[in-house]
Formats: structure tokens, sequence, C-alpha cells
């Protein structure tokens, strides 16, 4: 007997980056830190558990709120906790958007969006990005707007929620702020802003939130805080999103270990700044010699960059493969329409000058298999 709904069987599903047993590689494909969280993250942790675990945590995750508070000047009724901002994401689409109605997004970028709609029933409408990484006028247009070169159907469903990553992924590249608050200005919906790569940019969309209501921005400790296995996010919005927000959220959607140790990790901010200063030193020598072997590399503003090579016939997936065979992940990614690439997380020093020497040597080799394209 079947059970499953239509839109259910009809997705194809969010594939998370490869995860390996174990340490039998490294791992410079899913844009984690390479370095150990903050100490005082574990022992906020321990202290968690020596406590006991016999109740429920504070439903709201009101530690860590009030933490963020402090460090965005905000009340804490403007901060919403989850289970990694994957949930956060979960909870905006869930809230905003009702089967038949219309989701947009950037593309190529985090493929999660997508399947979100799709758990809804929802249409979703994927505006391409220029060859310079740059949004179309009509990214920021109701769904009902016509323009010559709009890929928008007529009569077009309303128009529900926007994403758009920023920096995005895979790129790393960044929409300027004046023309995401010219979007918001234009259409009919919240634009949720997806942060997670924030800290490695020069900017974020924080100010924006405090003076346009339709704007809401997601965050993760994933990344700049080294707190992927912890699964924490939150997102910034008007209090009164924030309370219609926490009707749709699990009722306990934050553990009490995740809970401090979130809170510790942000009340650290020197050993975020410390660790920035590692990643973006990094991530210069990473970008330098990918360009210098042939990559088409744009400037990044997260903790990887997106590598395309000059020659057409270099395969990249011949690469990838190359580098795993050597013991090191990186993340392979082909878009329909757009091309391939692959995607490198910024590692530690040793590790991120061990891959680009391996990528060399795959560039270097005598076999077919990494210059003949056409045998992918």
């Amino acid at each position: 007997m079947d059970f499953v709904r239509p839109e259910i069987k009809a997705m194809g599903g969010y594939v998370p980056g490869e995860q390996p047993k174990g340490n039998e590689a490294v791992k410079l494909n899913t844009n984690e830190n390479p370095y150990r969280a903050s100490e005082k993250v574990y022992a906020a942790m321990r202290q968690a558990g020596e406590v006991g675990l016999s109740r429920y945590p504070n439903a709201m995750g009101q530690p860590f709120r009030e933490a963020a508070a402090e460090l965005f000047d905000l009340t804490p009724d403007w901060f919403l906790c989850g289970n990694g901002s994957d949930d956060i994401l979960t909870i905006l689409t869930r809230t905003f958007v009702g089967a038949g109605e219309l989701v947009r997004m950037a593309c190529p970028s985090y493929i999660l969006y997508k399947s979100l709609a799709e758990i809804q029933g929802a249409a979703c409408e994927e505006i391409r990005f220029r060859d310079d990484w740059t949004l179309p006028p009509y990214f920021g247009l109701p769904a009902d707007a016509s323009s010559p070169d709009s890929p928008l159907r007529t009569p077009a469903p309303p128009l529900r929620l926007v994403f758009l990553p920023n920096p995005n992924s895979p790129s790393g590249t960044m929409i300027p702020q004046e023309q995401i608050a010219a979007f918001a200005k234009t259409l009919p919906c919240p634009l949720v802003v997806d942060e997670a790569y924030a800290d490695f940019a020069p900017s974020h969309c924080v100010e924006l939130v405090k003076s346009n209501p339709n704007i809401i921005v997601t965050r993760t400790l994933s990344k700049a805080y080294s707190l992927a296995g912890l699964r924490f996010g939150y997102l910034i919005a008007h209090p009164d999103l924030v309370y219609e927000l926490a009707k749709v959220k699990d009722s306990y959607n934050c553990d009490a270990v995740s809970i401090a140790g979130a809170t510790a990790a942000l009340r650290d901010q020197a050993w975020r700044q410390e660790n920035l200063k590692k990643i973006l030193a990094n991530r210069a020598v990473l970008t330098q010699r990918m360009r210098e072997l042939g990559f088409l590399v744009p400037d990044s503003c997260a903790n990887f960059t997106w590598n395309v090579h000059r020659d057409k016939n270099v395969s990249h997936k011949a690469i990838y493969e190359f580098l795993k065979r050597h013991g090191y992940l990186v993340r392979y990614m082909n878009y329909a329409g757009w091309g391939d690439g692959l995607r490198i997380s910024v590692g530690t020093e040793e590790q991120t000058r061990a891959c680009l020497a391996l990528v060399e040597r795959a560039l270097n080799e005598t076999e077919p298999v990494v210059t003949a394209h056409n045998k992918q």
C-alpha cells in the first residue's frame, strides 16, 4: 500500500555532502571549520551535563537569545533558535508557504531551498545568477510582474517566500546590501537572507533587518564557530514575525547541551576573531594558487572557493576523483544549464597546501582521464 504524498514521491530530496567514516579522508567538501572550537564551549557543555539532563531545556533557548541580543545590540525577542540553520529554514518555509504557492530562490545555490518548497507542495522559481554572479532586477519583482527577460509565467502563483544566500554557495560571492534592500522594498513577501557564511565576509545584513520588516537573516554556528556537529542555528527578524514563527517550531527544538555550547561560543568573540584570521589567510593562499593553476576563482567572502578551469578540456570530476584517491575530499558540483566545477573548503594551512599540491599533480598527470573531458 502506498501512503506517501505524491509531492514527496516526485521530489529528489536533499543529498548532503559525502561523509567518510572515521578519519579516512581530509574533508574539504562541506565547508566545516578545520579548527577545534573554543574550549569555553566544551566547558559549558560539560557543565550542562553535570547539572543534569532530566528536565526539558528552555523552549526558546533564552540564554543564547540574550547573548545574541548583546552581540547585535537588539533585544532577545528578535531571535529564534533552531537545530541548525536548516531547521530555521524549515520553520520559515512551513510558516509562510502553502501548497500551490511560490518560493523563489537564486540558482545555482543551496539546493535545500528547493526541497523545502517541494515538501510543502509549493512551486519553485529558480532565478539564475548572471555569469558574474550578480542577480537580474526582476529577482525583486512580484510574481505577476513582467520583464522582457524574466522567466516568470503569467498568471503566476502567489509569491510567498524568497531565499537569498549571501555569501552564496558555491560561488562565495555577495550581493550588495543596497541591492538587497531594494529587492525587499518591491517584494510582496519575506526575503530570507541566508548568512551561513557571513562571519567570513566584510559585511552583513543585520542592520537591514532593523529597518525592513520583511527581511529575515538566518545564521549558523556550524562554520565560523567550528560547531557543525552541535547543530545550532538562529534567525534575526522583527519580534512580530518571531512570535509567529515560534508557533511552528518543535516544542524543544534545541537541547540543553547545545544551548549551553552555542551560548558560550557566541560570548567568546576573541576566539572567533583569531579563528577568522587563520581562515582568511588560508583562503587567500587557496585562491591565489588555484588561479595560478589555471582556474577561474571568484573572490570569495566565505570559507571556500569555487573553481572552474579555463581549459574546457580539463575534467573537474577527474580532479575530484584523483584527490579522493589520495585521501582528500572536495565537492564536485554540476548544475544543469550552468556547468560544473570544484568547491573547495578552506582547511588548515597544512591541509590547504597539501590539497593544492594534489590538484597540481592531477593537472600534470599523463593519464588522459584528467584532460579528456568527454570521458567523464
